[in-house]
């Protein structure tokens, strides 16, 4: 399956100024011939934010970054290896903020399709997942919770290749998916968060 990258071209995105931390993410997408596929980050355990968790590569944003999305690159260079000119930035994607209170700033990216290598610090994995079995209805679920800040929520679930994306990422990848082809949650809340 191939997503219609073009949708987040020069796209107006929803910004987020309410939180006390910026923070950026590249979407990493890989075009093969079998289809389209998303790079992901298994966190290392040890991290004190969101361990063991699956994430597209991304950090807080630094003083010495020129704009968010130099720290999306520089944050994927640290973590994968990721070289600034393997990349080609086409759009942005909705702001998100984070129980860690992060306005998150998405960017979409195609990447060189090649062997990245986790840096054992903030990165213990690298998972390149198809949009194929990322769309399939089979590997997806979701659940209502109860937030003391901003009541019922919606929480996304991807289950593929034995890696679960959820979480911050999950409300991430909803908004790609459902710009950029036909796949669509079943549900969603008014104040998505996680």
């Amino acid at each position: 399956m191939r997503l219609d990258l073009s949708a987040v071209i020069g796209r107006d995105p929803r910004l987020v100024g309410d939180q006390p931390r910026d923070a950026a993410v590249l979407a990493p997408v890989i075009e093969r011939d079998d289809g389209h596929f998303l790079l992901f980050i298994k966190r290392s355990e040890d991290l004190g934010e969101h361990p063991g968790q699956m994430s597209f590569p991304g950090g807080g944003a630094e003083p010495a970054d020129a704009d968010l999305q130099a720290t999306a690159l520089r944050e994927a260079d640290e973590e994968i290896g990721l070289e600034a000119e393997e990349a080609r930035v086409i759009g942005r994607l909705d702001d998100i903020r984070t129980v860690t209170e992060y306005a998150v700033t998405p960017f979409v990216g195609t990447i060189v399709d090649r062997e990245y290598t986790p840096d054992g610090v903030e990165a213990s994995e690298i998972a390149v997942l198809s949009v194929a079995a990322l769309t399939d209805p089979e590997n997806y679920e979701y659940e209502r919770r109860d937030h003391p800040t901003y009541g019922e929520v919606v929480v996304h679930y991807f289950h593929v290749d034995g890696y679960t994306v959820w979480g911050a990422t999950g409300r991430i990848l909803v908004d790609l998916l459902e710009r950029t082809s036909e796949w669509r949650a079943p549900v969603r809340s008014e104040r998505d968060i996680a």
